[in-house]
């Protein structure tokens, strides 16, 4: 008789418990908030410009009583939706300079994208809550985490995860303003999509 095998699911791997209220819920009971922010061409601002943002942002590292993670991801961008729109554009212009202009723009596109992949960056900003701000010991959170069970209640750990994030998240919204960048924090969808893309890469653009 074959001893009964025990097949895991593709969750049982991933250290993520659940995705809800804007927040990422870890299997240890940790969980942390993201927020998605912009990005500024430092090499096309001025010397006084450039001088400001770096005190700018060495105001921001210093305000920081608490620990962040700033993650760039890049992933190949599909342009076969704009060379559509070009190619559809160039049959309504009846210009002909403007027509030429359009062709050889399609063209220098199309070009482009053969001789060169086009990256699509996204920088985000990750803000911990850790296992042991729940009063949960290292030893402790390895054993539930190894039985993937939680050490208190979703609601109860998202209540007070909650309260420790958002203050922080309000600190650091503020000061990358001062940056001169746009800050948000991810929604629970977006949040599903960018980890169903980070573990399916090519898996293309996906609409949840």
């Amino acid at each position: 008789m074959m001893p009964a095998l025990n097949i895991a699911s593709t969750q049982d791997y991933l250290d993520v418990e659940d995705i809800r209220e804007n927040l990422v819920l870890l299997k240890d009971g940790s969980c942390c908030l993201i927020l998605q922010t912009t990005a500024v061409n430092f090499s096309l601002l001025s010397e006084a410009e450039q001088d400001a943002t770096i005190y700018a942002y060495a105001g921001l590292l210093n305000s920081l009583t608490f620990s962040i993670q700033i993650v760039v991801k890049s992933q190949k961008k599909d342009i076969a939706a704009y060379l559509a729109l070009l190619s559809n554009q160039r049959q309504k212009i009846t210009n002909p300079l403007l027509k030429n202009q359009l062709e050889k723009y399609y063209e220098f596109v199309k070009k482009t994208v053969a001789e060169n992949e086009v990256l699509d960056k996204k920088f985000y900003v990750v803000i911990p809550f850790s296992s042991l701000e729940l009063g949960i010991g290292s030893t402790l959170s390895s054993s539930l985490k190894k039985k993937n069970s939680l050490p208190f209640p979703k609601d109860q750990i998202l209540q007070k995860a909650k309260l420790s994030l958002f203050p922080k998240r309000d600190h650091l919204i503020s000061q990358l303003t001062r940056l001169g960048l746009k800050t948000r924090q991810l929604t629970t969808p977006e949040l599903i999509k960018l980890f169903y893309l980070s573990y399916n890469p090519d898996s293309g653009s996906v609409d949840f």
